[in-house]
């Protein structure tokens, strides 16, 4: 048997990995959480959110004319090594991987309240309590990343077969959300508030002001990643000049309509004044929010609905990260072992188990931390950086490899890739200095609440372990010139 990644994903598999990748905390937490995190955005949510979907589609755009002309594994690295320059490729993609690496372990350890409040509203009280304990949450928060770890290395097909029930059901309990939300306004709302807790709120007009509207927008760009992760199973996809292009329009355009609705339907129910209120005091999400309102059965199926959301973001993005790992030792930038393919289920077994292994440590910086929102700012800003250098590719490409260039067959016309280029790097470059900002002037207790230095740090870490890789190559003597303007086999 060959030794070799296989091309097993369909059209269904590559949309549902970048669909999954996006759908989870960016619904159902990060829209409401955020009038915390930028307070005074108030009402604006959904036009900061429009506002987000432009660098995003054209970072989509990048990704989408790239894949077409470098269909392999780890595409991000091979997009930006291949045009740019193998550091700056290896730099893209290695903020890609650890900042959704951290993620994912945000993820694994934020999904486990809400089986906790699924457990409240079934009366399990006891079960609800055992969930409460905070070594109980991180052993939980492990559990399910190495579970996860462990159907990808089982195989695609597995992948597959675990993956898109779970979206279908996603989607079906999402729209629970979007039905329930549309059916109450605010004097529902307020009129249950009253009743259940003899409380009322004031909804004071709220002051526009470009500063907070624009840090919002930056940090609901992160609702759209994800899209990137079918450009990193690019090795492994079936007929990827046309799959992946589709593929990707599919989960941005798909997951941008849903979201607009899902978040409208919420907010059309709940007062951002009473979001933004509740935000201040305690962790809330869409579920929460809207239970003042809805028959606790129809509670549960949002909160269900919301777990499997964030449940369905861990393979995905497990997948992506991983094959990016595999991509650089395919290269010989890491080391070379975490290149190798399990002999009978042809996964990157090695590649997975470091990526597992990274996701782990953000479980456990999310417990001590306190606060899920440094490994969100910690991934907007690796993925800033990763989709600015997409759409320098996308510029230098034909200067820099002609050959490769010619390859592309989506949006083959010069110019327009130039336009979608330059707009998508001043866009991108505009939100990585608000995000940047935004966070070096937040008021923290310690320097490592930064996102900002935190990856500075481990990208320093990464520098000098490609310095000395990079150094072994070329004493072995290998052609780096040649290998790094050519794809794998």
């Amino acid at each position: 048997m060959e030794n070799h990644l296989k091309r097993q994903l369909g059209l269904l598999g590559l949309a549902a990995t970048g669909i999954c990748s996006m759908i989870g905390a960016s619904i159902y937490v990060v829209p409401f959480m955020i009038q915390r995190n930028v307070p005074g955005i108030g009402p604006y949510v959904i036009p900061a959110f429009l506002f987000a979907a432009i660098p995003a589609l054209l970072a989509a755009f990048a990704y989408a004319i790239l894949s077409t002309a470098m269909p392999r594994a780890g595409g991000s690295y091979l997009y930006a090594s291949r045009s740019l320059h193998p550091y700056l490729g290896f730099i893209a993609s290695f903020s890609q991987w650890f900042g959704l690496s951290i993620v994912i372990g945000v993820i694994a350890y934020v999904v486990i309240p809400f089986f906790r409040d699924v457990a409240l509203a079934l009366a399990w009280t006891s079960v609800a309590g055992f969930l409460e304990i905070g070594l109980v949450r991180v052993g939980l928060a492990l559990f399910l990343i190495w579970f996860f770890t462990l159907i990808n290395i089982r195989g695609l097909k597995f992948y597959e077969r675990t993956l898109i029930p779970l979206m279908l059901l996603m989607f079906a309990l999402g729209a629970v959300v979007i039905f329930s939300g549309l059916s109450f306004e605010h004097q529902d709302f307020l009129q249950a508030l009253s009743e259940k807790e003899n409380r009322s709120i004031s909804l004071i007009d709220a002051e526009f002001s470009w500063g907070t509207f624009l840090t919002a927008a930056a940090l609901l760009f992160s609702s759209f990643i994800g899209f990137d992760s079918i450009a990193q199973a690019g090795g492994e996809a079936k007929n990827p000049a046309k799959n992946l292009p589709k593929a990707i329009a599919l989960a941005i355009l798909g997951v941008g309509i849903f979201y607009l609705a899902f978040t409208y339907a919420v907010y059309h129910t709940v007062p951002w004044q009473f979001v933004a209120q509740e935000a201040m005091q305690k962790d809330i999400s869409a579920a929460g929010v809207l239970s003042y309102v809805l028959h606790p059965t129809l509670g549960i199926l949002i909160l269900a609905g919301a777990a499997i959301a964030l449940l369905n973001d861990l393979p995905a993005m497990i997948l992506s990260v991983s094959r990016l790992v595999f991509s650089w030792a395919e290269d010989g930038i890491f080391p070379a072992r975490l290149s190798l393919i399990h002999p009978r289920l042809q996964t990157p077994y090695a590649a997975l188990i470091l990526s597992g292994i990274m996701a782990s440590i953000g479980v456990l910086g999310s417990h001590f931390a306190g606060d899920f929102f440094l490994g969100i700012d910690i991934m907007v800003t690796s993925m800033l950086i990763n989709f600015l250098l997409m759409s320098c590719s996308l510029f230098f490409l034909p200067f820099r490899n002609p050959t490769l260039a010619r390859e592309i067959k989506t949006i083959k016309n010069r110019k327009v890739q130039r336009i979608l280029a330059i707009l998508g790097m001043l866009f991108l470059a505009t939100f990585l200095i608000i995000h940047i900002s935004k966070d070096l002037n937040a008021q923290v207790s310690d320097w490592y609440f930064h996102s900002t230095w935190v990856y500075l740090l481990v990208l320093l870490i990464a520098s000098l372990l490609f310095a000395y890789q990079w150094t072994q190559l070329k004493k072995s003597g290998v052609d780096v010139a040649k290998r790094f303007s050519e794809l794998p086999d």
